[in-house]
């Protein structure tokens, strides 16, 4: 393991030994650890090697603004570029513009430490320092085959945004970018300036996003790769945990970076006030560590032979794909409904419900309807739930499924009513459209050999 300690005479970091990983492994799989990604886990491809992206991204942003590089300090820095370049009369915006352009031309693949951190499903609240793409794109790749699944929310001074639920609720993972996004306009960080005013911001009572930080502050935190001044560290770990850092606490940090250990001053600071912070030397090697740690663990987990290995929940993508199974449920059975979409996934029939459900307003109930007129199968879910609730938003879209039905064919195949209790066909609650069809019976959501056989021929048939 890398040594934590630093020469010099400030006090030791405390030893990152088995016990360490073992706790943070147990943090991880019981959902307490928030990773939070910094510009050192971003090495790219470039045509001259492998890179830091933000090194990259100056040296091309020089270029594009016509600024002299050759004076301005080594490694070359997003700051020193937009610096010079309003030192001569340049206009602010035309920057993120250009940054912008560059990236969609590079079309960077995401770099193996993001993907490994991906592959870490215990996961589901990611914090980058970064603007660019990459994080959310190797998640989308490890976890949904390339399909963009996952949530991507951005901070900026002038347009809060927060968690849309508590973190506990995530239904998918959500990449949170603190420092803005990148895009054509201002709303990210690329320069001294725009870290002050975003730090500034945060730190207001009136813009900061509320439930993102509750979560920063009540979960323990990997702060991996980050390029963090000493004082901007302790800013950072400050304003995280909403707290003196030496006031008693139950969550701590791990820095794991480049320069942190190397940084005298800040390991004696850390070491007097916040004894739960550790430290570690190397972003890369932390999460090749703790990937290699985390999938050994989950291995000796595997089912023995002969028995079926559990099925994965993927969440629904935002939009329903071509030709998806339409499943219609009462939010209280979201449980069932998840288990039901992971076995029709593993065989691969394609399923789509709102996970959301936001019930209200126009446009989402255009949406529904549209989602409904153009499924191949409509699912609804029956149970004692929807025994008790008489009117719901479910509901509606049972009508609509019924009235899709009028335009077809007598004996045409579309709805295919699922029961997930012992609740009775007779006495279902149900539109009558619902009660003249064989109810399939899937204690729990849990799809029957029979059940997924039977899509699977409707869907051979529809094709031949």
């Amino acid at each position: 393991m890398n040594s934590t300690s630093i020469p010099g005479s400030a006090p030791s970091a405390p030893p990152f030994n088995d016990d360490v990983w073992e706790d943070l492994l147990n943090y991880i799989e019981e959902k307490r650890v928030i990773p939070i990604i910094g510009p050192e886990l971003l090495k790219v491809d470039t045509e001259s090697g492998p890179r830091l992206l933000l090194e990259w991204l100056a040296e091309k942003l020089a270029a594009r603004l016509n600024v002299n590089a050759a004076p301005l300090p080594r490694p070359l820095t997003l700051n020193d570029v937009v610096c010079s370049y309003l030192t001569n009369h340049g206009r602010r915006e035309e920057a993120y513009t250009r940054l912008r352009t560059i990236m969609r031309e590079a079309a960077f693949a995401p770099p193996l430490p993001l993907r490994q951190l991906a592959e870490i499903t215990d996961f589901n609240l990611y914090v980058s320092t970064t603007f660019d793409p990459l994080l959310e794109q190797a998640i989308n790749q490890v976890r949904f085959g390339g399909n963009p699944n996952t949530e991507v929310i951005a901070y900026a001074p002038n347009r809060v945004a927060d968690l849309p639920v508590e973190r506990d609720d995530l239904q998918r993972p959500v990449v949170y970018h603190l420092l803005g996004r990148l895009s054509a306009s201002p709303t990210y960080v690329i320069s001294d300036e725009d870290m002050l005013e975003f730090v500034c911001a945060l730190q207001s009572e009136h813009l900061t996003p509320e439930k993102l930080f509750h979560a920063l502050e009540h979960n323990h935190l990997l702060v991996i790769g980050s390029d963090f001044s000493n004082w901007l560290a302790r800013l950072f770990l400050r304003m995280t945990k909403r707290r003196r850092l030496s006031d008693p606490r139950e969550v701590g940090e791990i820095l794991a970076d480049s320069h942190s250990l190397t940084d005298v001053r800040l390991v004696s600071f850390l070491q007097q006030v916040s004894v739960r912070t550790r430290m570690f030397a190397g972003a890369e090697d932390f999460v090749a560590e703790l990937h290699r740690r985390w999938t050994a663990r989950h291995a000796t987990a595997a089912p023995a032979a002969g028995s079926s290995p559990p099925m994965r929940f993927l969440p629904p993508a935002r939009e329903m794909p071509e030709h998806a199974v339409f499943i219609s449920y009462a939010r209280e059975d979201l449980p069932a409904v998840q288990q039901l979409k992971a076995g029709l996934d593993a065989a691969g029939l394609v399923t789509w419900f709102d996970q959301d459900r936001l019930e209200s307003g126009d446009d989402y109930d255009r949406k529904i309807r549209q989602n409904i007129a153009r499924c191949s199968y409509f699912v609804p879910i029956v149970s004692a739930t929807t025994q008790r609730r008489l009117e719901a938003y479910f509901r509606r879209e049972w009508s609509y499924a019924v009235d899709r039905t009028r335009a077809m064919a007598d004996g045409a195949v579309f709805i295919l009513p699922v029961c997930i209790d012992d609740t009775g066909e007779a006495d279902a609650v149900a539109p009558e459209k619902f009660k003249a069809m064989h109810f399939a019976r899937l204690p729990g959501g849990a799809p029957t050999p029979e059940f997924v056989r039977r899509l699977q021929d409707l869907f051979n048939a529809r094709r031949a």
